[in-house]
């Protein structure tokens, strides 16, 4: 799903970088009390985790890839805002040190798996965990990598640079990821049950917001 170099147009990467700027900064401003000392080494580990499987990717028609994303898995444990900082850093990493993804492509990249699919990953799973968590947590993976897929498809279909027209791009990102979410869902709800039968406390709960 990383857009490498090249695909984007200088007006359309620019664009996603002032977005994925003001997300993360606001991500940063709110997440700015709830880091301490017990949260450290989760979001260490949540990063390094979605790092290792990020690295896995297998080629889809169109000029693309994909691969677990994890975004809405982050959103659920870390909470919106510490996980969306966790999913920048994991992609800042891969593309400055391992070239998964372009430098110019950055910004859309984050907007796409660290910015939409932990928001919208988390906030699908605090809507319906309260019927039903293994549901919730299902759903939030799969939705959330596959509007994820379909802001990537938006922004190599807007570039002229890229071969495939948007309706293309988006037709193959998002049809793609819808299937491939399932897998998605299943390993986001595996964890998530997981997590809360063994450690409900890692769950994230917004302050002021008593845990269903």
């Amino acid at each position: 799903m990383h857009i490498p170099d090249g695909f984007l147009d200088l007006p359309v990467a620019v664009a996603f970088y002032i977005l994925s700027v003001v997300a993360v900064g606001y991500s940063a401003y709110r997440a700015r009390n709830e880091l301490d000392e017990t949260k450290v080494p989760l979001v260490g580990v949540v990063a390094a985790a979605i790092f290792a499987a990020q690295m896995l990717n297998w080629p889809i028609p169109g000029g693309t890839s994909a691969h677990f994303v994890a975004g809405a898995l982050a959103g659920i444990l870390l909470g919106p805002y510490l996980g969306c900082l966790a999913m920048t850093a994991v992609l800042v990493v891969q593309c400055l040190v391992f070239g998964d993804g372009g430098i110019t492509a950055l910004g859309a990249n984050v907007w796409s798996m660290a910015v939409v699919d932990v928001y919208v990953g988390y906030y699908i799973y605090r809507a319906l965990s309260s019927k039903n968590k293994s549901l919730a947590a299902f759903v939030a993976g799969w939705l959330g990598i596959t509007l994820a897929a379909i802001f990537i498809g938006i922004a190599v279909g807007l570039s002229e640079s890229f071969a495939y027209g948007i309706t293309t791009t988006v037709s193959v990102m998002g049809i793609w990821h819808c299937l491939l979410g399932i897998i998605e869902g299943a390993i986001t709800s595996a964890v998530v049950s997981y997590v809360a039968a063994s450690r409900p406390d890692v769950l994230y709960t917004e302050k002021g917001v008593v845990a269903q």
